[in-house]
C-alpha cells in the first residue's frame, strides 16, 4: 500500500457546518401559522373598526346618557321632528346580572363534573359522559332556549319563589309584585347549562395534566382522595378553573337566541334577579333590529360595540388572573 493511500485514508473529514438557521419548510410552516394567527387579529380589529364607524354619530349624538339611560325611543315633536333617545343602561346591568348568575351556578358544577371525571369515574363511564358533555357543546342556543321556555321555566320559577320566601330580606332577592316568570335568575340558569361544557372541558384538561408523582406522594403520606384533590389537583388546575370561568363568562355575555326565549325585554333598570323583566344587549339587537330605521340602526351598533369592549375586557381580565393564579403545586 502506497503511503499516497494511507494518507488519503487518514484523512480528516470535512468540518460540518453548525447553524441556528430553521430548514426551509420549518420557516414556511412558521410563515403560514403566524398568518393564520395574525389573520384572526386583522379580522378581529375589522370588526371593531366596523362597529366604531357605524356607531360613532350615536356616540356623538347621545353622549354618555348613551350609557347611562334606560330609555330606547324615538319621539316626534310639534314640529314633526323624529327626536331619537338612546340609551343601553337597562340592558347592560341586565348583562351583568344573568351573566353573573351563569357563572355563579355553571362553575360550581362544571368544576364537579370535571373531578368526578378525572378522578372517580370508570373509564367505560368517563368515555360516555365526556361524549355527552361534547354532543352538549354543540348543541344550537335556539334548542336551549326552547328547553328552557317550555321546561325550566316553570321549575325555576317555583325556586325563585322559595329563594324569595326564604332569602328576601337581600336586597336582589327582593320583590314586590310576585312576578317570577321570565325573570333574570331564568336566562342565567339556562346560560349556565350552557356554559357547562365549555368549563367542564377546560377543568378537565387541567386536571388531567395534574403530575402523577404529587398525586402518588400525597397517597403515600396517608392522603385520602378527597384530600389529594383538596390539596393537589385544585391548586394545580386554579388557573385552567379561572381560564375556564372566564370563557364561560365570555359566551354569557353575548348570547342571544337563549336570553330572548326566555325572558320579557324591558327597558327599565331591575336590580332584582328575580323579578320578570329585563334583558341583555345581545337581546335587544336582535329584537330591534328588524324593524330597526338608519339611525337606530347604528345605535345596535354602537350598543355591539360596547359589547364588544365588554368581551374583550373579560378576556384581558382572564389572561391577567390566569398569570396571578398560576400556582406550583407545592
Amino acid at each position: 500500500m502506497s503511503s499516497a493511500q494511507v494518507t488519503e485514508r487518514q484523512a480528516p473529514p470535512a468540518k460540518r457546518e453548525i447553524t441556528t438557521l430553521p430548514r426551509f419548510s420549518d420557516r414556511v410552516f412558521r410563515g403560514v401559522v403566524s398568518l393564520m394567527s395574525m389573520s384572526s387579529l386583522v379580522i378581529l380589529s375589522l370588526i371593531g373598526i366596523f362597529l366604531a364607524y357605524r356607531g360613532f354619530e350615536t356616540f356623538r349624538s347621545q353622549g354618555i346618557h348613551f350609557l347611562t339611560s334606560p330609555d330606547w325611543l324615538s319621539e316626534t315633536d310639534a314640529s314633526g321632528k323624529v327626536i331619537y333617545k338612546f340609551g343601553m343602561s337597562a340592558m347592560l346591568i341586565g348583562t351583568l346580572l344573568i351573566s353573573i348568575v351563569a357563572v355563579i351556578v355553571g362553575v360550581p358544577l362544571s368544576v364537579l363534573a370535571a373531578l368526578f371525571l378525572t378522578f372517580y369515574a370508570p373509564n367505560s363511564l368517563k368515555k360516555f359522559f365526556v361524549t355527552i358533555v361534547d354532543v352538549m357543546a354543540a348543541f344550537p342556543s335556539i334548542l336551549y332556549g326552547l328547553w328552557g321556555f317550555f321546561v325550566l321555566s316553570p321549575m325555576a320559577e317555583y325556586w325563585a319563589k322559595l329563594i324569595n320566601k326564604y332569602f328576601g330580606w337581600f336586597p336582589a332577592f327582593h320583590v314586590d309584585d310576585p312576578s317570577f316568570n321570565s325573570s333574570p335568575f331564568i336566562a342565567g340558569l339556562v346560560l349556565s347549562i350552557m356554559i357547562i361544557p365549555i368549563v367542564t372541558s377546560v377543568s378537565r384538561e387541567i386536571f388531567s395534566q395534574t403530575p402523577l408523582d404529587r398525586i402518588q406522594a400525597a397517597y403515600a403520606l396517608g392522603a385520602t382522595r378527597w384530600a389529594m384533590i383538596r390539596t393537589v389537583a385544585l391548586p394545580f388546575g386554579a388557573s385552567g378553573i379561572v381560564g375556564g370561568a372566564m370563557l364561560g363568562l365570555g359566551r354569557a355575555l353575548g348570547e342571544t337566541v337563549a336570553v330572548y326565549s326566555v325572558l320579557n325585554i324591558v327597558y327599565k333598570i331591575n336590580w332584582h334577579v328575580l323579578y320578570g323583566f329585563g334583558g341583555n344587549v345581545a337581546s335587544m339587537i336582535v329584537s330591534k333590529w328588524g324593524e330597526a330605521s338608519f339611525t337606530e340602526a347604528k345605535a345596535l351598533l354602537a350598543a355591539g360595540l360596547v359589547l364588544f369592549i365588554m368581551t374583550l375586557l373579560v378576556n384581558m381580565g382572564a389572561n391577567s388572573i390566569v398569570t396571578r393564579t398560576i400556582k406550583s403545586g407545592r
